[in-house]
């Protein structure tokens, strides 16, 4: 029993379905899943993290003498000399001073108030 080309047409018609139609707002409502997911991504994660980054830069920048703080690397000790160029001179015990980058500061343990 030979096969003929007619007991094919059957499986051709829905790709032929598929092909037509389109247009602009099919093409722009197949982008909407992805940029309501970057919308959510941003509002989850994005802003958050700028946020955070914002709060790091600000407390460095406010950091004084007297300051007790703690570095990344978990010493903990009292600020001796702020120098201009983003280091910290820190005491971490009595007679031992080390300089310390700025940014490596991770948190402030005890404020000192500044001087009138």
């Amino acid at each position: 029993m030979p096969l003929n080309i007619e007991d094919f047409d059957m499986f051709a018609t829905p790709a032929f379905a598929q092909a037509a139609g389109g247009g602009f707002a099919g093409g722009l409502g197949g982008f909407m899943p992805l940029i309501l997911i970057f919308g959510i991504m941003y509002f989850l994660m994005i802003r958050p993290q700028q946020k955070k980054v914002k709060q790091h830069q600000a407390m460095v920048a406010a950091v004084r003498k007297g300051d007790q703080i703690v570095t990344a690397g978990g010493l903990i000790g009292k600020v001796t000399k702020v120098n201009t160029d983003n280091e910290v001179e820190v005491e971490i015990s009595s007679g031992v001073k080390v300089k310390v980058v700025q940014h490596t500061i991770s948190q402030v343990l005890n404020k000192t108030e500044p001087a009138k």
